[in-house]
């Protein structure tokens, strides 16, 4: 009986070694097969090259800037579309809404759509700086946006530009604002709410905000088509994507 229970204990133990031997085979298999996915693939046979890989990741950034930024530049591009619209900042929330509680509600809607229209003017400038930012992705770049998740090629940009966007953007906003008399309109506005009795005195600079909210917009239409063209098939319009992104699939 006790050789017939050490036996058997013998064998549980080797069968648990092996499985534990065929489950670290097969995740390092596995991790090995991630890394290779998109290596260099011989392009014939219908293989992938890295510069295929490359060219379908920019293909897909130069899509996003294409068609989503470039709805931002139109009329209303901010102003109605509800993924990007500016708001007033928290602090100042409180102006809109005494405003349309004194039946002032056409006042508040001028100023909003003076901000937004600050943005659109904006964003006109971003697309060199964008086509410059996808000009420069590496193969390196481009496998860690294709591995990583729905916004990575977004993030990579937002990366790549953010900083030369805030500069080009800002005296845009400032310049539009005194364009379009938004100067006068918000003063106007500050200065009705500041008359009402009780009230806290506020006085704003609103150029660096509205010029953050346009780049959050400009990031986020991107994403938008990333996205889709990530998880629908059919936004993968050309034979490039779709054989580039059948590789996250």
């Amino acid at each position: 009986m006790d050789l017939l229970l050490s036996l058997a204990l013998n064998i549980s133990t080797m069968l648990r070694k092996k499985l534990l031997l065929i489950s670290l085979s097969l995740f390092f298999i596995s991790c090995d097969e991630l890394q290779n996915v998109v290596g260099t693939v011989p392009t014939g046979g219908g293989g992938i090259s890295e510069a295929m890989i490359g060219n379908g990741l920019r293909e897909a950034l130069d899509f996003g800037i294409d068609k989503q930024v470039t709805k931002l530049t139109q009329k209303d591009g901010f102003y109605k579309n509800q993924l990007v619209k500016i708001l007033l900042p928290q602090e100042l929330q409180k102006v809109d809404n005494t405003l349309r509680d004194i039946g002032l509600g056409n006042l508040a809607d001028e100023g909003l759509k003076i901000l937004n229209r600050a943005a659109e003017d904006a964003v006109k400038e971003a697309t060199p700086i964008f086509v410059d930012a996808v000009k420069g992705i590496t193969f390196n770049d481009a496998k860690n946006i294709l591995l990583g998740p729905d916004n990575a090629a977004t993030n990579y940009l937002k990366g790549k530009t953010n900083a030369a966007l805030y500069s080009k953007f800002n005296p845009v906003i400032q310049n539009s604002f005194s364009k379009v008399g938004a100067d006068q309109i918000w003063n106007q506005i500050i200065t009705t709410y500041n008359s009402i009795p009780l009230v806290n005195k506020v006085n704003p600079d609103l150029t660096d905000y509205v010029t953050n909210e346009a780049l959050k917009g400009v990031y986020k239409m991107i994403s938008v088509e990333e996205k889709q063209i990530r998880t629908k098939l059919s936004s993968r319009t050309t034979d490039l994507l779709r054989k580039v992104f059948a590789l996250q699939d």
